[in-house]
């Protein structure tokens, strides 16, 4: 006797005949949403009905109603925000998660889940290139992968002087002097709130003209500091992609004992490719890492990972068995290494993924975005009025149109007028005084075709402003 009723068997075979036709149709959809927020809340935001409906019917009228107020993040000509577009390889492997409703925090209850979980932490920190000891968290996304770190650097810091933070909170407890770009990612200052270790005290140091720090100016302030101390470093500046000075500043750090994170969350799988690794040489010295796996391994929504050098210090900070520490090598349990303890399994797409793509796989789509990245900088460049502000390191271009207070209205209504258009999707963004159109290049499917689209869009927009053409 089958555990479905039809109409949920139907809802089901609704739902994935929907999710292959939706994914077949992204190119030719136009990549904004064609509705508001308006208009999709006057289709949901209704009393709720008094008698149930049938799952089937319930399904159908939600693809109805939300179909055109859907974000084409999954199509090659979506460049904003570092996003990926989550692989169809992982969608598939999602649909199982939810299908098999694990509750993975207890790996010897459930070991599927378990073991996939743990196998691919073990893959992302070996294809990485980062110390085998370490231990992995997976976590919805960046931030919570920053605050994980940061947290498991606050607790060991103060841990070797003795202060026990997870008894005794930071109440009375010695201060810990943090150090950090001055144009760090968001991310990491709200990690430093959450943490407790609050976003505005911090010492922020100067950055180029790629947004890296500057690791004379790091010096200074580091050589007048006692006590613990965080250093927070990023790979991939989210205007640029650029990286901090590991290999000047880490070995600086180490003459204090100090514990160095690193926010990752695009830029460091860089170090997955040996041809392009040395652009973070020795960001392997650090201590933590933080890392998104629905950027460039392209994991459906949401997946992140944090890794700390020392498995036992991530343990000890997440887990929820208070005294007993469940041991690193027999028992390995996903709830130890993170925030929650009731989660679904996200690792599991992401082990698909990894599978299905392997080491060279991930190598070619890093290496090609890379590659796509500078010939669009250097495309873009040649176009009169259009400037690059950066020096394109990893998959992000930054450009401004014409200069000063017009160019900012001009940049502006060139980006409205793309996202208008409909058929790419750049982003917008604001740096070195000036207002900018962001290109992340991050999708699986993003080609050269795409960037011919992407350049051709940019054009004809950028004449339109300028009133040299009326389409």
């Amino acid at each position: 006797m089958s555990s479905l009723t039809k109409s949920e068997r139907a809802a089901l075979e609704t739902a994935f005949d929907h999710a292959v036709s939706y994914r077949e149709s992204l190119e030719d959809r136009p990549v904004f949403a064609e509705i508001n927020l308006a208009t999709t809340m006057e289709r949901f935001f209704k009393p709720l009905p008094e008698h149930g409906e049938p799952a089937q019917d319930v399904i159908k009228q939600m693809i109805a109603d939300g179909d055109q107020g859907l974000l084409q993040i999954g199509s090659g000509r979506f460049f904003g925000f570092v996003m990926g577009g989550s692989d169809p390889t992982g969608i598939a492997a999602d649909v199982l998660v939810s299908a098999w409703g694990q509750n993975s925090a207890n790996s010897g209850l459930m070991p599927t889940t378990g073991a996939i979980e743990r196998t691919v932490c073990e893959w992302v920190i070996k294809l990485l290139g980062l110390p085998d000891e370490s231990g992995a968290g997976l976590v919805t996304g960046g931030t919570l992968a920053n605050t994980t770190g940061v947290m498991a650097a606050r607790n060991a810091l103060l841990r070797r002087l003795g202060w026990d933070v997870e008894a005794k909170g930071l109440f009375g407890a010695p201060e810990i002097q943090v150090i950090i770009g001055e144009e760090a990612h968001s991310a990491t200052f709200a990690a430093l709130r959450y943490a407790g270790l609050g976003a505005e005290r911090v010492h922020k140091i100067p950055v180029d003209d790629n947004g890296t720090m500057n690791a004379a100016a790091f010096a200074d302030v580091f050589d007048k500091l006692s006590g613990p101390i965080l250093v927070i470093l990023q790979a991939g500046h989210i205007n640029s992609g650029g990286f901090d000075p590991f290999d000047q500043i880490i070995p600086k750090a180490r003459e204090k004992d100090s514990w160095v994170h690193v926010d990752g969350a695009f830029g460091l799988w860089l170090n997955a490719v040996p041809e392009l690794a040395p652009r973070l040489n020795r960001v392997e010295l650090a201590d933590s890492w933080a890392i998104d796996l629905h950027k460039w391994l392209n994991a459906p929504f949401d997946a992140g990972m944090v890794i700390v050098r020392d498995r036992e210090t991530l343990f000890r900070s997440m887990s929820a068995k208070g005294a007993y520490l469940a041991p690193t090598s027999d028992i390995w349990d996903a709830s130890d290494s993170v925030m929650e303890l009731s989660r679904r399994a996200r690792g599991v797409p992401s082990y698909a993924i990894l599978r299905s793509l392997g080491v060279s796989g991930v190598r070619e789509m890093i290496t090609r975005h890379c590659r796509l990245a500078q010939r669009f900088a250097r495309e873009v460049s040649a176009i009169d009025g259009l400037a690059v502000l950066n020096d394109p390191t990893a998959n992000q271009v930054a450009f401004t149109c014409a200069e000063g207070e017009e160019g900012d209205r001009l940049t502006q209504h060139t980006l409205e007028r793309i996202h208008q258009n409909g058929r790419v999707y750049p982003s917008h963004g604001e740096w070195k005084g000036r207002k900018i159109i962001r290109v992340s290049i991050t999708n699986h499917r993003t080609n050269d075709a795409d960037i011919d689209l992407l350049l051709s869009e940019i054009v004809e927009c950028w004449d339109y402003v300028q009133g040299k053409n009326s389409r």
